[in-house]
């Protein structure tokens, strides 16, 4: 597998070109976030959970993420309504299991919709991959208390079982496959100051899944674009604020020549 800026920009051309329809049922904090950085990147983002009108919406979508972070009985039952259609109908499904291993609830509804719909992607941090694999790992709230390569045998062993690509974000992001492990080694130390940005990352795995079957490389597409455009975008911050900022306007602004200068796969 070849993974360059070439490859990288060429699936950025295929999103701004096709603007992919990527399905949200996400949380509260960062369906703004998320949503701007999908439209910042070229794709066509919708937020919707509600009962009567998940299964629709996930019938037209590109791609399905789901984010656990924060849950309901209803929110949940509509996760469990769209993946079936995005499964029934064969299109990505990216799931963030937030918060996994803090709660007997987040980690029993997470390991659910693994186990039912086997996802293309599951995007987590290192603590949060390690507690969908053991039972007593715990999670200090959304936040990781384990290195993204502390995570890897549990993300090869969700890789095996369940033939999904298992993302770790950190320091450095981890895409493991049942054939591959792709280190991407960009991105900033002011990045985990801003609230939302790893759920950013899973929303963006769903824009380059729903244009790339090769659902690997698509993942280290996004954290490579990922930690390009908040290196970028930390050149003129002055705080998490407007790092925040600069960053949409990164991904809006990327070029071949920006991730040829800086990217590290």
């Amino acid at each position: 597998m070849t993974i360059n800026a070439s490859s990288i920009f060429k699936d950025v051309e295929k999103i701004r070109t096709n603007a992919p329809l990527v399905h949200n049922i996400t949380n509260y904090v960062v369906m703004n976030t998320t949503a701007n950085a999908l439209l910042a990147i070229g794709a066509s983002p919708v937020m919707a959970h509600a009962l009567p009108e998940v299964e629709e919406m996930a019938g037209i979508a590109g791609a399905l993420v789901i984010n656990i972070g924060t849950l309901s009985d209803d929110w949940i039952k509509a996760m469990f309504k769209a993946a079936k259609i995005a499964k029934s109908r064969q299109i990505p499904i990216v799931i963030d299991p937030v918060g996994v291993g803090a709660t007997k609830y987040r980690t029993s509804t997470a390991r659910q919709l693994i186990q039912e719909f086997t996802p293309s992607i599951i995007r987590g941090n290192g603590s949060e991959i390690m507690a969908l694999c053991k039972q007593d790992q715990k999670t200090k709230g959304v936040d990781s208390t384990s290195a993204s390569d502390q995570a890897i045998d549990s993300a090869k062993s969700l890789a095996q079982e369940f033939n999904s690509v298992v993302c770790i974000t950190g320091e450095t992001d981890y895409i493991v496959s049942q054939k591959n492990i792709i280190q991407v080694k960009n991105g900033h130390a002011m990045m985990p100051r801003v609230t939302g940005l790893g759920c950013t990352a899973t929303a963006l795995c769903g824009a380059f899944a729903a244009i790339n079957p090769e659902v690997d490389k698509a993942s280290a597409h996004a954290m490579a674009v990922m930690g390009i455009a908040g290196e970028m975008a930390a050149q003129t911050a002055q705080g998490p604020g407007t790092l925040q900022v600069n960053f949409i306007d990164a991904l809006y602004n990327l070029s071949e020549t920006n991730i040829k200068e800086l990217f590290k796969v």
